[in-house]
C-alpha cells in the first residue's frame, strides 16, 4: 500500500473525479465511481437516502437529466486514510441554473458533504456520499 500521502493524493483525485463527472453530467463516469454493493449509501441534499448501486445510479440519472447546469466550488476539503477506507468532508459551493433561475441568471447553494471510500482493486470507490444543505444564519433560530 502507497504511503499515506499518496493515498491522500488518489482519495482527492477520485473526489474530484465525483464532482467532475456530475459537472459534466457524465453518467458512465459516476457509476463507474462508485462501489458495486447492495450497501452503498447516497443522501442527496434534502432528500431521503438512496441505498445500493442500481438505485444510486438511477437517482444520478434522474437528477442529470433534470440539472441544465451546475458548477462546484469546493472549500474546507480534509482527507482522511485509514487502512483501506478514506473519508473527504466538504464544503460544495454550488452555482446551478434550471427552470427557476431563467436563462440569464443562476442560483447559488451551500452544502456540507461527506464522502466515504473504499479502496479496491480497481482503486479507491465511492461506497458513501451524504450531503446536507447549509442553512444561512438567518434561518437559524438562535442567530
Amino acid at each position: 500500500m502507497p504511503d499515506r500521502d499518496a493515498q491522500r493524493a488518489e482519495v482527492e483525485a477520485a473526489n474530484a473525479a465525483f464532482y467532475a463527472a456530475f459537472e459534466s453530467a457524465d453518467l458512465d463516469a459516476m457509476q463507474d465511481l462508485w462501489l458495486e454493493d447492495p450497501d452503498t449509501l447516497c443522501v442527496h441534499p434534502g432528500a431521503l437516502p438512496v441505498r445500493g448501486t442500481g438505485a444510486i445510479n438511477r437517482s444520478w440519472a434522474l437528477i442529470m437529466a433534470n440539472t441544465p447546469y451546475i458548477q462546484f466550488f469546493l472549500t474546507d476539503v480534509e482527507v482522511s486514510v485509514w487502512r483501506d477506507a478514506a473519508s473527504v468532508t466538504c464544503t460544495e459551493n454550488v452555482l446551478t441554473a434550471d427552470e427557476r433561475t431563467g436563462p440569464d441568471a443562476f442560483g447559488g447553494a451551500k452544502a456540507v458533504a461527506t464522502n466515504v471510500f473504499v479502496h479496491t482493486a480497481a482503486g479507491w470507490r465511492l461506497w458513501i456520499h451524504h450531503a446536507s444543505p447549509v442553512l444561512s444564519a438567518g434561518d437559524h433560530e438562535d442567530a
